[in-house]
């Protein structure tokens, strides 16, 4: 007996079986895993954050992200020494920020910007879908969110997981793991939420809008005749827009345009761009999720905010991709040229998943309109448009 006493008090069983927030959070981690591993919901980065998660909540290893008021004054090898490694590397690569734009760099390294810039006015639709960003941060404002976790809440809408977290770990740390949650489960259900909004917001006859047929009934008047000179040329000239307008975007949209600058020069530059997509993508991904996941114990997670985030995160989907859509109706009043609105539709930065979803849309009414390429227009430029967005709510609020 005395045995048994001794082993109860020694190991984490105590804690454990005294802490039911502690066993529903290891339920909750568990339930995460089967997500990715079963249901392969955005399984790369869900299945680190699950397993962070229940690191995190193993009372006793020490894995547990701290919100300390001292932790700020330490350096990083004291953190290290007295809260454990999985803190070392939150507070080294999460709030230093560093993370969000190395996967952007790997991003922009795998981005092929052709589609946009063959049709460069279907690039407004991943500006006007950024729209959902700020409605949801007036409606939290409305529910009792400060302002910087409003604007946390609102960039899930950019349908981006890095740009989420980036945007919060700069304005709402303590918010940080439902949101990375909200977006990436949210990123994951995009072929759900796309046609829901879709059969809510369109009709059969703009559903069966022939991009290829408009085309050829309206003929591009200025068509690209460089295109490897301008896709070289692109990131030069956007770098340059942002870094003028809206430098705090720079972080996450010059890394984006670097990774695809080195993927678009060629072969001098193949090992640059293998190495953006590999290694260092790879290892940012795995930190990332592990870091974000040990954010989220009983006592940051278990609240009211918390089931908020899940509800506002949806109505940030659902609103961006309906603003999309309304956009391209509009256009399509005073344009003779017409555009079949699921391509509004895709200006959330859901890269290439929601043009996928938008495209099999089209091919359900009519197997011969192939929209993809016109889709990824309007996709690619969400990817710009959210990490731009996220640059104002740092630039005006951080």
């Amino acid at each position: 007996m005395e045995i048994l006493d001794h082993l109860y008090h020694m190991t984490a069983l105590g804690n454990i079986i005294h802490s039911p927030g502690t066993l529903l959070m290891l339920a909750i981690g568990l339930f995460l895993l089967y997500l990715g591993i079963y249901k392969q919901y955005e399984p790369l980065l869900l299945v680190p954050i699950a397993f962070g998660v229940i690191l995190a909540n193993s009372l006793g290893g020490g894995m547990a992200i701290s919100t300390a008021e001292e932790i700020k004054h330490l350096t990083f090898l004291e953190i290290a020494s007295k809260y454990g490694i999985m803190n070392y590397l939150y507070y080294a690569l999460i709030k230093t920020g560093l993370l969000p734009p190395l996967i952007f760099m790997g991003v922009g390294a795998l981005t092929d910007f052709g589609p946009m810039l063959r049709n460069l006015r279907l690039a407004i639709f991943g500006a006007a879908a950024q729209m959902g960003i700020f409605s949801v941060l007036l409606a939290a404002l409305l529910m009792g969110f400060n302002l910087k976790e409003a604007a946390s809440l609102g960039i899930i809408g950019g349908a981006d997981g890095p740009t989420a977290i980036y945007t919060t770990i700069k304005l709402a740390p303590h918010l940080l793991g439902p949101i990375a949650i909200a977006a990436y489960s949210y990123m994951a259900l995009v072929p759900v939420i796309i046609p829901f909004v879709v059969k809510m917001t369109m009709t059969e006859e703009e559903i069966k809008i022939n991009m290829k047929q408009m085309d050829k009934r309206f003929p591009p008047k200025h068509p690209v005749k460089n295109m490897a000179l301008m896709k070289i040329l692109f990131p030069l000239f956007v770098g340059g827009l942002v870094a003028v307008f809206v430098p705090s975007s720079v972080p996450l949209v010059g890394m984006l345009l670097f990774g695809n600058l080195v993927k678009e020069i060629g072969a001098n530059t193949l090992r640059l761009k293998e190495a953006a997509t590999g290694p260092i993508m790879n290892s940012a991904t795995i930190f990332l999720g592990l870091t974000v996941g040990a954010t989220m114990t009983a006592d940051t997670f278990l609240n009211s905010k918390t089931l908020s985030i899940v509800g506002g995160g949806f109505l940030a989907f659902a609103i961006s991709i309906a603003v999309g859509i309304f956009a391209a109706k509009l256009y399509n009043v005073f344009a003779q040229k017409k555009i079949n609105p699921l391509i509004g539709a895709t200006g959330l930065s859901a890269v290439p998943m929601a043009s996928r979803v938008a495209n099999e849309i089209s091919l359900k009414y009519d197997s011969r309109n192939h929209i993809l390429q016109y889709c990824m227009a309007s996709n690619i430029s969400g990817v710009i448009g959210s990490a731009v967005a996220a640059g104002v709510l740092i630039s005006f609020l951080g």
